[in-house]
């Protein structure tokens, strides 16, 4: 699937957003605010970031590998409101053997390694594992998909997939694949950007080269599909986390522009979802 979209659009849907969600409970002030920024974008009055550019969309091989110079140099509401949910429940897990699904820069291998891991990463960027490499010198980092996990049957005690599986159009493969790779009696934690989010707006946009923007797709699984994917491949759930935004917007990006609106659209909203099953014994 490709696609592409406009920057004004985006900022006129946060703006609607915005309004939306507060038309009811929020001050005349605000409310005006939002209505008169609209008709400024919508006349042309208001200059747009970028002039408006297009966002066009690249598949996730391709995307991620243009994305891993710069995916660890910005700060994410993801990532920060994401890792200390994972990470408390990683602390509460014996060393053992580990496997980071969707590994990217390795950034949960780091934390799995910290924690006394034996780690495996696998990614199909091979320009994501240079990165992870790098940053986990002992980790085992091999080139491969989530749906069919270059891994032995029941070699893992842990498999961690962060920020990875709505990626994919449907979740019943990549979940079969890491409860096939897990232990009996063992963990596996899956992070992803929540389905609201994903269904307003919820798009990886990122800067592709040198001035270009592209994202590459998320696809929204409600919680029903997760707990479908979950029981077909015989999982159990423990728990079910979903942090909400924590007011950080993407530093120079077009929600900068329009930071009132943007904090207003995102306020109180879970941003991510936390799942932690486990492999039957």
């Amino acid at each position: 699937m490709s696609g592409e979209f406009r920057v004004r659009e985006l900022i006129l849907g946060i703006e609607g957003l915005a309004l939306l969600r507060h038309s009811l409970d929020g001050d005349e002030k605000f409310l005006k605010e939002r209505v008169e920024e609209i008709r400024r974008f919508v006349s042309g009055d208001e200059p747009l970031p970028d002039g408006g550019a297009e966002v066009s969309e690249l598949d996730a091989a391709a995307g991620y590998a243009s994305w891993s110079a710069r995916y660890d140099s910005l700060p994410s509401s993801y990532i920060e409101v994401e890792e200390p949910v994972l990470h408390g429940i990683l602390d509460g897990l014996p060393p053992g053997t580990a496997l980071d699904a969707a590994c990217g820069t390795g950034r949960q291998s780091a934390a799995l390694a910290a924690r006394g891991h034996r780690v495996i990463g696998v990614d199909q960027s091979d320009r994501m594992l240079a990165r992870a490499r790098e940053r986990v010198p002992g980790g085992t980092f091999r080139t491969g998909h989530l749906e069919a996990l270059p891994l032995d049957e029941d070699s893992v005690d842990v498999a961690v997939c962060s920020l990875a599986l709505t990626h994919l159009p449907d979740l019943t493969a990549g979940v079969a694949e890491l409860a096939r790779v897990v232990r009996p009696g063992g963990r596996i934690l899956v992070s992803d950007l929540h389905p609201f989010v994903i269904a307003l707006q919820g798009q990886c946009v990122f800067v592709d080269g040198e001035d270009r923007l592209a994202f590459v797709r998320n696809h929204v699984h409600l919680p029903g599909a997760y707990l479908a994917a979950f029981a077909a491949a015989g999982l159990r759930v423990r728990a079910c986390h979903e942090p909400l935004f924590n007011g950080r917007l993407a530093p120079g990006g077009y929600e900068e522009f329009i930071a009132d609106a943007a904090l207003a659209a995102w306020r109180d909203l879970p941003i991510v979802v936390v799942w932690d099953v486990e492999v039957p014994a």
